[in-house]
């Protein structure tokens, strides 16, 4: 569903500096831009872990999936869609993808002039009522050959059924929620690990660090978070203490009842289950409340804007993500095509642009060749490797760690 990319992140243990530095991962933050309170904060890559919440070493994606190819591609003009967050309390976590989509679309067409592809984007604004009006605009625009989303878990399982339907390719870059892969759908694949992935990973993570023996877990009523805080519970086990889990609404600012519920509890920790609208507030209120345990959270809060906007309240704060971090040569491009530094997601948009770019290199310019193309393609892409299995799902899904600092 929004970063930063840094060597000189303090990395837990040299074994993961050394591996950051062998995948090419070792960039400057991209997650800059200070919060608030004149801080100069930045989100900051920590470690990645696999299910289990145990240190992976990085692999070297110097090999990466290039979209330019070799120049040669020969193609009628072609275009592909985009649909997320445009705008909106939780725009950048979208803004973040289409860059990314844009970037290697720019890369493709000047390598490749025999073959043009274009994007058409489309504004969700993340909400699910509002995707089942703009998904049938895609669906029923004959000129788009594939689709990089839907960006958020409820509008991407409000919608699934209609793009499964049109067999229209559906890549989704962010969407996490378990059960988009139990619907039966054959054109929908996720660009990266899932909730059932994230949360017994950041679970095993936490306990792994021995610091904390009590963390209070919040979700808001979205379907991502929902489904991650079940996750997240049921790995903390008996470390998650149900007296003092609690429940928020999106579009809420006022978290004055949770505040007192969590001072009263005197967590260590505090996962929160949500997006960066919600967490900026909530985190700031908590250290006003006196509330000092550790802010967790996941990709939702990753961004730039949940920096700016909790300011120095997000300092030490710790963010789970199966995003990866982009590397020098990745944040350097993306930033001097898009003016903007990569974020959240970024380095997905980009991948799995990439990937449809291969397969229209390869001849397949219809909805179902590139379906298809999809379901057996199996290379590496920067942020990770790019094979998946029948439902969708990638064959191996990791979790990267990440801290405000």
């Amino acid at each position: 569903m929004r970063r930063s990319r840094a060597a000189r992140a303090m990395i837990i243990g040299a074994a993961a500096v050394l591996a950051l530095g062998t995948a090419g991962c070792s960039s400057k933050s991209t997650d800059n831009g200070g919060g608030g309170g004149g801080s100069n904060l930045t989100i900051q890559p920590l470690v990645q872990v696999d299910a289990q919440g145990k240190e992976v070493p990085v692999k070297d994606a110097t090999a990466a999936a290039d979209p330019a190819g070799d120049g040669k591609g020969k193609c009628a003009p072609q275009t592909i869609g985009m649909a997320g967050p445009l705008t909106g309390d939780n725009a950048n976590l979208g803004l973040n993808i289409v860059r990314g989509v844009k970037l290697a679309l720019d890369q493709h067409n000047k390598a490749n002039p025999g073959c043009q592809v274009t994007v058409k984007e489309f504004d969700t604004e993340g909400d699910p009522q509002k995707a089942t009006q703009v998904i049938p605009t895609i669906v029923s625009d004959p000129s788009i050959v594939a689709l990089i989303g839907p960006t958020f878990s409820g509008e991407t399982k409000a919608t699934g059924a209609i793009l499964n339907q049109a067999n229209l390719l559906s890549l989704t870059p962010s969407a996490t929620n378990v059960t988009l892969t139990t619907n039966g759908w054959t054109n929908f694949f996720r660009g990266l690990g899932n909730d059932g992935v994230q949360g017994p990973a950041v679970a095993g993570y936490l306990k792994g660090t021995g610091k904390y023996k009590k963390i209070c877990v919040i979700a808001d009523d979205s379907d991502y978070g929902t489904g991650l805080a079940k996750t997240v519970t049921e790995g903390l086990g008996s470390i998650a203490d149900p007296s003092c889990a609690a429940n928020v609404k999106t579009k809420d600012k006022d978290f004055s009842a949770t505040v007192s519920k969590m001072a009263a509890a005197k967590p260590d920790g505090i996962f929160y289950a949500g997006y960066y609208a919600e967490a900026s507030p909530l985190v700031s209120q908590l250290r006003s409340g006196g509330v000092t345990a550790t802010f967790i959270s996941d990709d939702g809060t990753k961004d730039v804007e949940f920096v700016k906007q909790a300011g120095n309240a997000s300092k030490g704060a710790l963010l789970s993500c199966p995003c990866g971090p982009a590397s020098d040569k990745f944040a350097a491009a993306y930033k001097a095509f898009n003016n903007y530094d990569p974020g959240t997601y970024s380095t997905e948009g980009y991948d799995l642009t990439t990937i449809v770019l291969k397969g229209i290199e390869a001849g397949k310019t219809t909805r179902p060749e590139l379906v298809d193309f999809v379901k057996n393609y199996d290379g590496q892409g920067l942020a990770r490797e790019y094979k998946w299995g029948p439902t969708g799902e990638l064959a191996n899904a990791l979790i990267w760690m990440y801290q405000v600092k």
